[in-house]
């Protein structure tokens, strides 16, 4: 007999559904198709786009001075981003298959995809390829290091952890010994046929 945890995750997964499928509809109503990796909008939509599109030194000369001046703080985490992306692809490829994990596929978390948006400048374009960068690599080293954790150490913590990855929830309960000894590969075996979400 299902548990609450198993019927709360199921409706968290027929919510899932619905959500991709509200996200298919604005697609639509926003008209545009995805060819080859790259965004196509309508002719119409295009144009629209075009007229909407702020020139880069009107953009400039309403920026606050100080938002200029942390820039370079900014565009210096392209450094550990390049580097934590080099360093956890490299442990995934050594490491996964000794451990019977299914490797993570980079390009479902690294998406960079808002350069062809006709109303951005350059200068947003380039800011926008650069957090798709950046946010992607944190979610392909979250769901990596999610992998991790649930083949080495599938358990819950004591305290509320806030914002954890979506293995979690099948983690053994802190202090249930006997749980942990029962589900451990059971949940490692997993890991070999998990899909990406």
């Amino acid at each position: 007999m299902p548990d609450r945890l198993e019927d709360l995750q199921a409706s968290l997964a027929r919510i899932e559904a619905q959500i991709e499928q509200e996200w298919e509809a604005r697609r639509a109503k926003a008209r545009y198709r995805i060819e080859k990796g790259r965004v196509i909008f309508e002719e119409d939509v295009r144009a629209a786009h075009r007229r909407a599109r702020e020139r880069l030194w009107s953009f400039l000369k309403r920026t606050n001075a100080l938002v200029v001046l942390t820039a370079p703080f900014i565009y210096a985490c392209i450094i550990p981003f390049v580097l934590l992306d080099l360093f956890v692809t490299v442990y995934q490829a050594v490491c996964f298959p000794v451990y019977g994990i299914q490797k993570v596929r980079r390009r479902d978390h690294i998406v960079i995809d808002r350069q062809y948006l006709g109303y951005l400048n350059a200068l947003q374009k380039l800011n926008c390829v650069y957090c798709g960068y950046g946010n992607g690599v944190i979610s392909y080293v979250r769901e990596i290091a999610g992998r991790t954790e649930k083949y080495w150490c599938p358990i819950k913590h004591a305290s509320r952890v806030r914002g954890t990855h979506r293995f979690y929830c099948d983690f053994c309960d802190y202090g249930d010994a006997d749980a942990f000894c029962a589900k451990r590969e059971e949940l490692r075996a997993e890991l070999r046929k998990v899909e990406d979400k």
